[in-house]
C-alpha cells in the first residue's frame, strides 16, 4: 500500500528504510534499553516521531560497520606468547 500526499510525498505502509527501536536493537543484538543508551549518548541517531522511537536502516549498517574490530585492536585482551616463555 502505498498513499500520496501533497507535494508528491508518498508513504509505503511497509517502508524498509525506517526499522522500530525492536528491530534495530534485534539486528545490533543488543537489548532495546542498550539501544537507547546509544542513542542518548549520540552513537546512533534515532529520530522521535510521534510516541515512537525509529532509527534508519543506512544509519544501523553504518554504526555496525563502524563497530568492526581491526586486526590488532585485542591484543591487550590476550597474553603475549613470548610473555608467557619468558
Amino acid at each position: 500500500r502505498t498513499a500520496t500526499f501533497g507535494a508528491g510525498w508518498q508513504v509505503s505502509s511497509v517502508n524498509k528504510d525506517w526499522l522500530s527501536s525492536s528491530e534495530a536493537a534485534s539486528r545490533i543484538g543488543v537489548t532495546q534499553r542498550t539501544l537507547y543508551r546509544f542513542i542518548d549518548e549520540g552513537r546512533l541517531p534515532g529520530y522521535r516521531i510521534g510516541r515512537v522511537i525509529r532509527l534508519r536502516q543506512l544509519d544501523v549498517q553504518e554504526f555496525l560497520e563502524e563497530c568492526l574490530v581491526k586486526p590488532g585492536e585485542l591484543k591487550h585482551l590476550y597474553p603475549d606468547s613470548e610473555q608467557i616463555n619468558e
